[in-house]
């Protein structure tokens, strides 16, 4: 699927300026990453990857996934996302209540135009394939979750940030339904609607596209 780009005031710029003038001890703390001294770069885990964020380099590599989609068509998604999480993180755990992306703040411009989550196209693929869809999700980290529809996987795009998804499969009544949530936690966590609509635009192109 094509992908509207990301615009964020100031930018990745801006972004990198403040990760790489904040306290390496301090952003671990808040963000439940690691700063390796040698390598001179936070260890991050997102979506079941292991990735090297180089604040001073301006750089984020993966070791190990080098063809992945995140450093990829999800560049620039990927890389502001990141960022603004690192510089505006908190130490507060999830509190499990699960909130729609529409219902943050800012969030109603998920509803309209280019900034509409693609469930529907995740629906319609696994409409009738349960298992395709929780396979694909086992592929980037995610873990399922019972309980909740006809499938249920909660993902970690980042540390402090599981994002939520069910599936209702297609049945003689109901056409398939794709519901996408965050934890009430995620504003302070994100600090900007536009880095949660993009966290949700990953979580599900991955899905459709991965």
């Amino acid at each position: 699927m094509d992908l509207v780009p990301i615009k964020i005031e100031h930018g990745e710029e801006k972004a990198w300026d403040l990760v790489c003038g904040l306290s390496r001890s301090d952003v671990s703390v808040r963000t439940g990453t690691v700063y390796d001294d040698r390598a001179e770069a936070y260890l991050l885990r997102s979506y079941g990857r292991e990735f090297h964020v180089n604040p001073c380099e301006m750089m984020i590599s993966c070791p190990t996934e080098k063809n992945s989609i995140f450093l990829g068509k999800l560049r620039d998604f990927f890389r502001v996302s990141v960022l603004w999480y690192m510089s505006n993180a908190k130490e507060i755990p999830s509190t499990g209540r699960l909130v729609r992306p529409v219902d943050i703040k800012g969030g109603h411009r998920f509803t309209v135009g280019t900034h509409v989550l693609p469930v529907d196209l995740i629906a319609e693929r696994y409409a009738k394939d349960r298992e395709g869809f929780v396979l694909k999700g086992l592929e980037y980290g995610a873990e399922i979750v019972q309980g909740f529809g006809d499938a249920c996987l909660r993902f970690h795009p980042l540390p402090r940030v599981p994002v939520t998804m069910v599936l209702w499969m297609e049945d003689e009544e109901f056409p398939p339904r794709t519901d996408i949530f965050f934890d009430s936690t995620c504003e302070f966590q994100l600090a900007l609607s536009d880095i949660v609509w993009a966290v949700a635009m990953m979580t599900c192109v991955i899905m459709i596209d991965g």
